[in-house]
């Protein structure tokens, strides 16, 4: 369905590529009117979603403005696009963090003109990726994402930019080219099966694989979003990239990049292979579990408050992991909702990262101290995003987190008891830091005369936070639009595994781990 027979995901699409084209086009030395042309174009995507979500209709679980057509018909290839509660917020937070994002680049001196191309390039791959309904349209945006993140890391990175660009595209494609042949055999599965080919990935839904081909299939698609997430022990590209990415490609890196890979698992993996989704449960929670505690252990212990952060991404994101695969309806909205608040509370942690590089050019926690006393008004920006980070009740994290255990309880005891010392881990190494840069006595004589934040950082650190305080007030906002499509997709795993009917009246969650700490595998 469009609006008024305006395919507003398209446009929501393609409007920054569009966008980029224009920027081409204008004079290099114009490099004011270039980035006032690239927010206003950020800025017109975000309003464009915001008016298809006031037309969203929460209350089904259908894809909704679904543009379809014949694409390359001899092999099955279409031009399809929808969404769905699911994708929803995910969007709307590649649309939010875009305007945001350009206007914190207004500092970038070299190749102005590249720079602002190559991220409206991303934003029509990342819009891509969330939205595309066909396996090999996705594959392109998938693919499309690439190439402008390794030229954003490589050209405006750090001293070793190169070495982290070449890094992240390696590991990244690695996993791809695993989904690619995955989506091959998905194709000529589907055609011995049905008579068709198509990579429309609702029809795919409605396939039911062997056990072991499933395996085979869920294995690939489980390498290239795991790499992407970054699950450990698939983590190690994510710090180098982090580091040395300018801050704009960090706060997208974080805040869009990583949950392509949650995403991938949602509306393709599970789905797709429900019972081999359920046979993997035990290994991606245990897997989620070291990930929480691992990052947490190796963040406290840096030096770099960057890396620091980039650290907590790999402890954040299996907490999403782990509510995923809870497969209950507490667990997976916790997730999904925590992919939009690691958005928001890492997005923002990198922009005052920013902001404090900027000002002294370096990020080492020893060469801070007693910032508080200088710059009040950076102070308590940076304190309400750690403790959003942390989980503070009344702020955006505590919402997720309190969803992904409460899920993760219902579902397995010890992955929650395990998991929630995370929690505590995570206050040690963000307040920890958060004491020695800002607290304390001023020891560097650098730090006496730095500038408190402009009105341009407040304009872009203001939407943060304002949003990381509506989700932790009322989460209802947010959550009751996605409640039919998860319960769906439950659902569909439910009734597409061999779960169904196993283990008499108990529900869902109870009869999955009841099989394996019973000792069944299904394989009877």
């Amino acid at each position: 369905m469009s609006i008024f027979g305006y395919p507003v995901l398209s446009v929501l699409v393609f409007l920054p590529l569009l966008g980029a084209l224009f920027v081409l086009l204008i004079p290099k030395r114009e490099e004011k009117f270039i980035k006032d042309s690239t927010f206003i174009v950020t800025l017109a995507v975000f309003g464009l979603s915001l008016y298809m979500f006031s037309r969203f209709d929460g209350g089904t679980a259908a894809f909704q403005f679904v543009e379809k057509r014949s694409w390359i018909p001899e092999y099955g290839v279409q031009y399809f696009l929808g969404i769905d509660g699911i994708s929803l917020w995910l969007v709307l937070l590649t649309t939010f963090i875009m305007p945001v994002t350009i206007l914190s680049s207004y500092s970038v001196k070299k190749h102005v003109k590249e720079y602002m191309v190559f991220m409206l390039i991303l934003e029509t791959g990342m819009l891509g990726v969330f939205l595309a309904l066909d396996l090999f349209l996705f594959y392109i945006f998938w693919e499309l994402m690439l190439i402008p993140m390794y030229f954003l890391i490589g050209v405006w990175g750090g001293e070793r930019r190169i070495y982290a660009a070449i890094k992240f595209f390696l590991y990244t494609m690695a996993g791809s080219v695993l989904m690619l042949v995955a989506i091959l055999a998905l194709y000529f599965y589907n055609h011995r099966v049905t008579g068709v080919y198509t990579f429309d990935l609702l029809e795919m839904y409605k396939l039911n694989i062997p056990l072991k081909l499933q395996m085979y299939m869920f294995i690939a698609f489980f390498l290239a979003f795991a790499f992407k997430v970054p699950m450990f022990p698939f983590h190690t590209w994510l710090p180098d990239a982090h580091v040395e990415a300018p801050t704009a490609g960090s706060v997208i890196l974080a805040g869009v990049l990583l949950k392509m890979g949650t995403y991938g698992f949602l509306r393709f993996a599970m789905p797709l292979f429900p019972q081999a989704t359920v046979d993997m449960i035990p290994v991606v929670a245990t897997l989620a579990v070291i990930g929480i505690i691992y990052g947490a252990l190796v963040a406290m212990v840096q030096k770099d408050v960057k890396k620091l952060v980039a650290y907590s991404s790999v402890s954040h994101l299996g907490f999403v992991m782990l509510g995923l695969f809870a497969l209950n309806i507490q667990g997976i909205e916790g997730g999904i909702i925590q992919m939009v608040n690691h958005g928001l509370s890492t997005g923002a942690l990198f922009l005052i990262v920013g902001i404090i590089y900027e000002r002294r050019h370096t990020r080492l926690i020893e060469e801070f101290g007693g910032l508080s006393k200088v710059m009040p008004l950076f102070a308590t920006f940076f304190m309400v995003v750690t403790l959003s980070s942390i989980g503070l009740p009344g702020l955006n994290g505590f919402v997720g987190e309190f969803l992904i255990l409460l899920g993760a309880f219902k579902a397995n005891k010890v992955f929650a008891i395990f998991a929630a010392s995370g929690v505590i881990l995570a206050a040690v190494y963000m307040l920890w830091m958060f004491q020695r840069v800002m607290f304390g006595k001023v020891t560097k004589e650098e730090n006496r005369r730095l500038p408190d934040m402009n009105l341009r950082e407040i304009c872009y650190m203001l939407p943060m936070i304002v949003f990381i305080v509506w989700i932790g007030v009322y989460p209802q906002t947010f959550l009751r639009k996605m409640d039919a499509s998860v319960t769906k997709l439950i659902t569909h795993i439910e009734s597409k595994s061999q779960l169904a009917g196993d283990l008499g009246d108990l529900p869902y969650h109870e009869r999955l781990y009841a099989r394996y700490f019973a000792g069944d595998n299904g394989d009877e």
